[in-house]
């Protein structure tokens, strides 16, 4: 339950002041829009919204933070990973990776900003671009990404980099929709520049980094070397980004939002416009985790839906929301079939077998360094030396276990409290207002429930966590929380009043 200490109330009638303030809401504005698609629209809205509130704080010489019962587990955190940084394997690499840290302070930067009014706002405006997001990666996939290599000469500087059957769609950052954009695109970069290469294949995302452009290159009629025609349909979703696991992720979220909006405007309205708009935005949301392939997250977004359905669903939604479920399911199975390696589904391909055998020469490492761990990104330098298998640094694929590998098992202990207060914050205070008037604000707190079930279920095998784009959107889904939740002790005491009425 929040904390009865609240600072006093910001004064908006200076002109200064109100700018700030208004500046700042704009940037979450655009925060909200951004935030599924870009890291670099979703930063500089931020910038934005931090400029605004020190204006602000400047003003009023108040900072507008509360104090909350996740500050405790959230500032230990923070200390504990200051020190593992500080005695790391490599201390320059994590020192340097505490910046990442920082994003914990959009929680308190949302509670200081967003008004309960604003709240409701802003939800639905990630929720509707979000939505965006997913209709565009329907028309991806229809569209088809690239060129699919049909054959390769002996003399192409591509051979090391793709196989026949992939599919090549980006050079150098940017999308490519013909052979002759390829050849084009190395022609005009000037020699001695290394391209990198997107590369799709058997369904996967892949960067390659090996073709380096040479006068002698740049002089052949096709210096790509490679001949195609069809673009691909076989690619995991991303919006309009190329990150499919940032994408579902933050799906995920979103489409508890929506349908915990749904099932509260449902059992409190009937099926009004509201519930419609949010039942189909939370489908189209849905859709777009289910063509993202991505299983874990497929289940996870399952597991918290079905948490809003024992917590609201009344009469024949407790039917509805399953069925609804076992499609998504069904979807999502037929997708994963298509998009992804053989043997996927039964979690028998190179991807289920490589993070089972990371995991346990993870396990194994924690237990050399339990307290501290081997500090954040150390394994960058010595992934192959600590017994890790293959080129490339693709981390342990689990939040719980990586935080204990990086930050060592007291870090992953304090996570593990945020998490639970978070979760009993939110409980308690949907709970507070499910009886209430304010329909939005208890099915935001309704979502907000599945959206922690889901985004935990999840973190246990994907280092979600560790992604910059989905722990935003979380610090700023818990400081929305921390706003809608406020005074519901005095909810409660009203409530108890009226019964005993």
């Amino acid at each position: 339950m929040i904390s009865a200490i609240h600072p006093p109330a910001v004064d908006l009638k200076s002109p200064l002041t109100l700018l700030g303030n208004r500046v700042a809401t704009a940037g979450f504005v655009l925060y909200a829009a951004f935030a599924p698609h870009s890291i670099a629209g979703a930063e500089i809205a931020l910038a934005i919204v931090g400029g605004g509130w020190l204006v602000r704080t400047i003003a009023t010489g108040k900072t507008g933070f509360r104090h909350t019962q996740l500050d405790l587990p959230i500032w230990l955190f923070l200390a504990w990973t200051i020190a593992s940084s500080c005695l790391s394997e490599e201390p320059q690499i994590s020192i340097a990776k505490l910046q990442s840290v920082c994003v914990l302070f959009l929680f308190y930067l949302t509670q200081a900003i967003v008004t309960r009014g604003s709240a409701v706002f802003l939800v639905s405006v990630m929720i509707l671009s979000g939505v965006a997001g997913s209709i565009y990666s329907i028309y991806d996939l229809l569209r088809g990404r690239g060129v699919i290599v049909e054959a390769i000469s002996s003399e192409s500087p591509l051979r090391m980099s793709v196989a026949a059957g992939d599919a090549v769609w980006r050079v150098d950052g940017r999308r490519i929709y013909s052979i002759d954009e390829i050849e084009k695109a190395i022609k005009t970069a000037p020699p001695g520049t290394t391209l990198s290469v997107s590369v799709i294949t058997r369904g996967e995302h892949v960067e390659r980094t090996s073709l380096v452009v040479t006068d002698q290159l740049k002089q052949r009629d096709a210096p790509s070397g490679i001949t195609g025609r069809s673009p691909t349909h076989r690619f995991r979703a991303s919006g309009w980004t190329r990150h499919y696991e940032t994408f579902s992720e933050i799906l995920q979220i979103l489409a508890q939002l929506a349908l915990g909006l749904g099932l509260a405007n449902l059992r409190n309205h009937g099926p009004n416009l509201r519930f419609k708009l949010a039942a189909a935005a939370s489908a189209l949301l849905a859709l777009g985790i289910a063509l993202t392939a991505m299983r874990t997250v497929l289940v996870a977004f399952t597991l918290g839906a079905c948490v809003l359905t024992i917590r609201a669903a009344r009469g024949k939604a407790r039917l509805l929301v399953p069925a609804a479920l076992l499609l998504v399911v069904a979807l999502g199975v037929f997708i994963v079939w298509q998009t992804r390696a053989g043997k996927a589904l039964w979690l028998r391909d190179d991807s289920a077998s490589l993070r089972l055998t990371i995991a346990e020469l993870g396990v194994r490492r924690v237990r050399l360094h339990p307290a501290f761990g081997h500090g954040m990104d150390a394994m960058h330098r010595h992934w192959n030396e600590w017994g890790f298998p293959g080129k490339e640094m693709v981390g342990l694929h689990s939040t719980p276990l990586q935080l204990a590998f990086d930050r060592g098992v007291p870090a992953l202990a304090l996570w593990l409290w945020i998490i639970a207060a978070f979760w009993l914050m939110t409980t308690r205070a949907e709970r507070a207002f499910r009886d209430s008037a304010d329909t939005n604000r208890n099915g935001l707190l309704l979502g907000a429930t599945g959206a922690i079930a889901g985004f935990f279920a999840s973190s246990l095998v994907n280092y979600n966590f560790g992604d910059g784009e989905v722990a935003l959107v979380f610090w700023w889904l818990m400081g929305i929380v921390v706003v809608l939740a406020r005074n519901n002790h005095r909810v409660h005491h009203d409530n108890s009043q009226t019964n005993r009425i």
